[in-house]
């Protein structure tokens, strides 16, 4: 039991003239079903030995002391967490590139092997005669990590204490669990990831300020961004991330994201801000809807699909 129930349950004690034990063998059963304050009545009053002059309406207040007891420590356990709340948008001066103050492609200057800045030259240049230049959501797979980090289309925190949930208009939403578990010995291969953060209260005023993350556990294909600069297939990157509010605009959001990965010589370190807007629009983007059912080509020149293999 929590520190906060044994607290309460000291302070129930003298309500009704009730024991702890008999204001425990309520509260017990008063949580487990609808008809509650019937039974608890008839367990304690059967309970001879853990009575002491108590009546209905000690055991009532005692049960709701506890209750309201618990109820205020969820409270104040939550009143620790920053508020994350509302929609979250790339902020001033962010790109749609992995490294935002840069323009995608090799404008961003990456990091990147010559076996993969050789595939990224091929990729562009595809693009160039109208192919989907190596970018996965042309095909309707989720962004995955890191990329959906961009903010490409607006995201959503939902902060609990064991798990933050990242939600997001387009791709699959994202867990990152805070409950102290240790990494598991195998995982499931994911476009996002299995994710592990911890708490830290840096500035020592008894409330969380960042939000320390590391992610493994990937399957591909993933790219950093549109251009279709492309992560390596073996999928063993390591991604972490330090996330905070902006400490004089509460309205700013930073999320430093450093990459590691075998397409990259080094470990990659962005940068990035979102912006709140406390009123937000939400819609769905599904990628699957066609906008008039009909295919077309995507580059010049290019031959139509053998139609044996579509239905009539």
């Amino acid at each position: 039991m929590k520190p906060s129930h044994a607290v309460a349950m000291r302070k129930t004690q003298e309500i009704g003239g009730c024991k702890m034990k008999s204001v425990y063998a309520a509260v017990a059963l008063s949580v487990s079903g609808s008809r509650w304050l019937g039974y608890v009545w008839q367990h304690v009053s059967r309970t001879e030995e853990i009575m002491v002059r108590c009546n209905p309406l000690g055991i009532v207040a005692a049960t709701i002391c506890l209750l309201m007891g618990t109820i205020s420590a969820t409270a104040q356990d939550r009143s620790v967490y920053p508020d994350w709340s509302g929609q979250w948008m790339r902020g001033p001066g962010m790109g749609n590139g992995w490294d935002p103050t840069k323009p995608q492609g090799f404008a961003q200057q990456a990091p990147l092997t010559p076996d993969y800045r050789a595939i990224l030259e091929a990729t562009l240049a595809d693009r160039t005669q109208g192919g989907l230049g190596g970018d996965p959501t042309g095909l309707c797979l989720p962004h995955g990590m890191p990329r959906m980090m961009i903010g490409i289309f607006p995201m959503e925190f939902v902060v609990t204490p064991n798990v933050t949930y990242v939600l997001t208009d387009y791709t699959t939403h994202r867990r990152i669990f805070t409950d102290g578990r240790a990494w598991p010995k195998e995982l499931l291969p994911s476009f996002n990831g299995y994710s592990i953060g911890k708490w830290l209260d840096e500035d020592g005023d008894g409330r969380y300020d960042v939000l320390e993350v590391e992610t493994r556990g990937f399957k591909g294909p993933r790219t950093f961004e549109g251009s279709g600069m492309r992560l390596h297939e073996d999928n063993q990157t390591a991604i972490r991330e330090r996330i905070q509010l902006d400490k004089s605009n509460r309205d700013l959001l930073h999320n430093q994201v450093t990459v590691e990965d075998h397409a990259l010589t080094r470990p990659w370190t962005i940068n990035r801000v979102y912006k709140r807007d406390a009123n937000p629009v939400w819609d769905f983007v599904d990628c699957a809807i066609s906008a008039d059912g009909y295919l077309m080509p995507t580059k010049r020149g290019q031959q139509a699909p053998d139609l044996r293999y579509f239905g009539r």
